[in-house]
């Protein structure tokens, strides 16, 4: 594996010689614009894995993204090589519907060390709730970033990451109560503990996220990428496009449907993915927001 392979397929070109908190600034912004979050794979017919070197072919060699699992341990491998001290952790997705976190760990995240100061990094959480930039670990603290206002919270026992966006004002009329669309302002996303955590704790909820039929992931395609102007996604056959309007309060939403004959296109020219095997885009009944 080659670090300068990865610089180029984010398109950096700075200095990397001082693990500084500006240099890792740049490299997640620069990740989360140009590595989509995504599950296609699932619906490829192809395989997850959690084996490093096979998630550095596909998203370095094969200019594929990933979800967590794949984005956020590239990203350790990546945080490793330039020199940073940081420890992987595990964190417990927030459930709407059931006002709960999920039961085990199904995210993974990065924690980075700099001048003894810690930071979050996550590449790979998609959509709106994606963050462009490491957050300090300070609770209570409003963290201001193009999405919306991050926040971190402990209460002794674990952290938790909350985020505070902006209502979305939908184009069309004809899309306006897409489930699609979710209109809370104040989100909570996960929850996690320091205790670190190796690849291997991740492989059971890594199968069953792919397999189980009410997994959010079996049951809808989803690929979003970051722009420098808010965010695009395609979930099943729905594509959007997210203008963020943090002066005016609110995010503007263009939404469209795709035909499958037009889907390879545009996979190739809004995310710059090819897909290799035959794609089957999925958008059942399962709770998933932008």
């Amino acid at each position: 594996m080659d670090l300068k392979k990865y610089f180029n397929r984010i398109g950096f070109t700075g200095r990397y010689d001082k693990p500084d908190l500006d240099t890792l600034s740049t490299i997640h912004k620069l990740h989360v614009m140009n590595i989509p979050f995504e599950n296609l794979s699932i619906h490829c017919g192809e395989k997850n894995t959690i084996d490093l070197s096979i998630i550095y072919d596909k998203i370095v060699k094969s200019s594929r993204g990933g979800w967590c699992c794949e984005n956020n341990l590239l990203f350790s491998w990546v945080l490793r090589e330039m020199g940073y001290k940081y420890t992987t952790l595990g964190s417990k997705v927030f459930n709407k519907f059931k006002n709960d976190f999920y039961p085990v760990d199904s995210h993974l995240i990065n924690l980075v060390e700099i001048d003894g100061k810690p930071y979050i990094t996550d590449v790979s959480y998609g959509v709106s709730c994606q963050m462009w930039y490491p957050l300090e670990m300070i609770s209570g603290k409003d963290q201001p970033q193009p999405p919306g206002v991050f926040r971190l919270l402990n209460d002794r026992m674990r952290w938790v990451l909350e985020k505070t966006g902006r209502k979305q004002l939908v184009k069309d009329d004809a899309f306006a109560k897409s489930s699609l669309i979710d209109q809370r302002l104040l989100k909570t996303m996960y929850c996690f503990t320091l205790t670190p955590r190796v690849p291997d704790h991740f492989l059971e909820i890594s199968e069953c996220l792919q397999t189980s039929a009410d997994s959010r992931f079996v049951l809808k395609s989803i690929c979003s990428l970051q722009t420098p102007t808010g965010f695009r996604a395609l979930i099943g056959w729905t594509f959007s496009e997210i203008t963020f309007n943090p002066r005016e309060d609110f995010d503007l939403v263009d939404m469209k449907e795709i035909p499958d004959c037009e889907m390879e296109a545009l996979l190739r020219e809004k995310f710059n993915v090819v897909l290799v095997n035959k794609f089957s885009p999925k958008n059942d009944k399962a709770h998933y927001f932008m």
